[in-house]
């Protein structure tokens, strides 16, 4: 797989998404982010890399609102984010998978990703109960717009399921289908090939990039595999102990010798 992808797939990529500035955070004497500053762009696949404890789980943190800097500001969608809860950013477009898989394991790989729609329910609870009328027709609409994922990331044959009887592999699937049934303008996806093996790291890059392809989301992605980085990536941010050492296209990045020196531990001669 090669990507040249979104910006030649005639996606618009000019248009700034969000833009993290000067972002600091710190957990007692500890720093996890120090003076941080980047930018992602509409309809581009932006990957965030560094060794383990770079700070890079932390930043998506503060982009969806786990976590709330010390210092710094994020923009989205051009305006200043005001400090929000992250069921607040959920409903702003922003979603998100987790590195530890986070799903109901006792329900199946359809009502799983039942609940991603929760940002496009607008009936309240005494319809729901009674399921008539708007509850109904809105209910029906939220299924066609899942089983629609479902078709689309190939895993019909599950779909009843449970997930918690799922190989590892396809559970992160479905996890990738709960937060696209949000329909989100930006995706954040930590480690979502962690653990994978070669078969199931192409599969879910070729779902990655049909995602940004078909439908124009905006995408960060944590990933160790520099392989994977490289082929699906439009531009990389490189962190390393909490701070900025490295940002710009796959090529630029694999040839800037800080990151090399510190993500792949070679010293410079």
């Amino acid at each position: 797989m090669n990507k040249g992808a979104a910006l030649s797939s005639g996606i618009d990529t000019g248009e700034e998404i969000l833009s993290v500035r000067n972002i600091s955070l710190s957990f007692g004497g500890v720093k996890a982010l120090t003076d941080i500053s980047f930018d992602l762009l509409k309809g581009e696949v932006r990957a965030i890399i560094g060794p383990n404890g770079a700070g890079k789980s932390s930043m998506l943190n503060v982009i969806n609102g786990f976590y709330h800097p010390q210092q710094g500001e994020v923009w989205y969608c051009g305006s200043k984010r005001k400090s929000l809860k992250p069921h607040q950013i959920a409903y702003q477009g922003i979603a998100r998978t987790f590195q530890n898989i986070a799903l109901f394991k006792g329900m199946s790989t359809l009502d799983n990703i039942m609940t991603g729609r929760f940002t496009h329910m607008r009936s309240n609870i005494v319809s729901q109960a009674f399921w008539r009328g708007p509850a109904e027709r809105e209910e029906i609409a939220n299924r066609e717009k899942v089983e629609d994922i479902i078709e689309f990331l190939e895993i019909q044959a599950i779909r009843k399921t449970p997930v918690g009887r799922l190989p590892y592999g396809l559970q992160k699937r479905v996890e990738l289908g709960r937060a696209l049934a949000a329909e989100p303008v930006l995706l954040l996806l930590d480690e979502p090939m962690a653990g994978m093996n070669i078969e199931e790291k192409e599969d879910m890059s070729r779902f990655i990039l049909d995602v940004q392809q078909e439908f124009g989301t905006t995408i960060a992605l944590i990933e160790h595999d520099m392989g994977v980085v490289m082929d699906i990536s439009d531009r990389v941010v490189v962190l390393d102990y909490g701070k900025k050492i490295g940002d710009g296209t796959p090529d630029e990045v694999r040839n800037n010798q800080a990151v090399i020196d510190a993500y792949l531990g070679v010293p410079h001669e």
